[in-house]
């Protein structure tokens, strides 16, 4: 089952809403991982680019942040800034 999406907001900012709602209710708590693009994609049947848009959004907000070759995660409190 596809992810329905709104037609008057940009998909990319609809994700991030949803990620940001995980992130803030514990569904991904500080220093645990979250999706990759590929399980963006996977998940919300969008395509690369829109899921890198996705996590450039939350590295840009801190958010997350990603290490190279190891995934992303949520920022810890002490992480932030």
């Amino acid at each position: 089952m596809a992810f329905e999406f709104e037609d008057d907001q940009p998909r990319w900012t609809q994700v991030a809403d949803i990620m940001r709602a995980r992130i803030s209710d514990g569904t991904y708590p500080p220093g645990g991982r979250v999706p990759s693009v590929l399980q963006l994609q996977e998940e919300f049947g969008i395509s690369t680019s829109t899921g890198q848009k996705v996590h450039r959004a939350l590295r840009s907000e801190g958010l997350i942040r990603t290490q190279s070759g190891m995934g992303s995660y949520v920022k810890r409190q002490a992480d932030a800034g």
